[in-house]
């Protein structure tokens, strides 16, 4: 049986995703193990504490969580697979309370910010907390009356929560992409791939523009390109790619070669095969 970590408390999107996404890769029996922190689960895969890791990328609506792909640079893990999850958020609370009665909604920022159309319009006061399916939790121990929780359906029937609202996204065709974590590349399979790749460029004029062009003379489609300011110094960017193809493949391991001569430092994060990842 394979160990599995995940961030937050059993039902948050995270656990149905790990789930998900080892279903899909034929994996029946797994052991899904929870953890607070983003960084937590980054340790347990790197530490050799559990097998994978899933953890959240970005929202269709909410983009990027910025700890994430830091984490990425930070520790000798390799992405080996992704899962396009979508995201139904509902309003939880206790038994026998009414909509009007809420005056205050918990839960994870990027829910929050999913939900930020409808929180207006409640008028409640929101509070950021560390997990969607934690926020269920700790109203059902701390028996919390006026509070409600943005959450999954499953977190309800965990923490024995009634629904007030369901499908409360802003936007209703709302996914999250999820990507799996191991100490190790992936064995490639048939089929599509995509490698991610993190780099610093030389602080030059025209350096992003010279590593783009390794690429586009090798005729790589960029998938997404997006940057992060490099903790170790000021104004200095750590730009991610999503790249189609496999590091291993002739073109790619070329553009690999001469990116090297363009920056100061260049991670292959991950090489893998794309699967169907839309679960409904």
């Amino acid at each position: 049986m394979i160990s599995v970590a995940f961030q937050g408390e059993r039902g948050a999107f995270g656990d149905e995703a790990a789930r998900a996404y080892f279903r899909q890769e034929g994996q029946q029996e797994a052991s899904f193990q929870p953890h607070h922190s983003f960084a937590d689960v980054f340790h347990a895969v790197s530490a050799g504490e559990v097998d994978y890791g899933i953890v959240p990328l970005e929202n269709s609506q909410a983009g990027s969580i910025n700890d994430v792909y830091d984490l990425l640079v930070q520790h000798d893990v390799y992405v080996i697979g992704e899962i396009l999850y979508p995201v139904n958020h509902y309003l939880l609370c206790l038994p026998g309370q009414q909509l009007g009665a809420i005056k205050q909604v918990i839960s994870h920022p990027q829910a929050l910010a999913q939900c930020d159309v409808f929180l207006r319009e409640l008028g409640v006061k929101t509070v950021a907390t560390y997990n969607t399916a934690g926020s269920a939790k700790t109203i059902r121990d701390g028996q919390l009356q006026g509070v409600a929780a943005i959450a999954s359906a499953a977190a309800a029937q965990l923490y024995g929560l009634e629904v007030l609202a369901e499908g409360i996204q802003t936007i209703k065709e709302n996914y999250t992409r999820f990507i799996a974590l191991s100490r190790k590349p992936t064995v490639r399979l048939p089929g599509p791939t995509k490698t991610m790749l993190a780099m610093a460029i030389m602080h030059q004029p025209g350096a992003l523009s010279r590593c783009l062009g390794a690429l586009a003379a090798r005729q790589i489609n960029l998938l997404k390109l997006s940057s992060r300011p490099a903790r170790q110094l000021s104004w200095e960017y750590i730009f991610f790619l999503d790249l189609e193809g496999h590091r291993d493949d002739p073109a790619m391991c070329r553009a690999l070669a001469e990116l090297a001569g363009y920056t100061t430092a260049c991670k292959v994060l991950g090489s893998f095969t794309q699967t169907a990842t839309e679960q409904s």
